[in-house]
């Protein structure tokens, strides 16, 4: 990942991290979902799904994630 991104999120759901991205780019967050699941190993060994998002974002996307707890 760039230097000027930073990870907000993360999970061994990966479904959960496209709800929580695409929450974010409905509201103007650019946000990267970066998924470590190798998908030889799904079942034995959970991988984690990360969201980053850009440092000028990152005070708005906490807010957001805050709102929809």
């Amino acid at each position: 990942m760039e230097k000027d991104w930073i990870k907000i999120f993360s999970t061994d759901r990966p479904f959960e991290a496209e709800m929580v991205k695409g929450m974010l780019l409905e509201n103007g967050v650019n946000a990267v979902l970066l998924n470590r699941q190798d998908s030889s190993y799904t079942q034995a060994l959970p991988g984690q799904a990360e969201i980053y998002v850009h440092t000028s974002q990152v005070t708005q996307a906490l807010e957001l994630m805050n709102e929809t707890k």
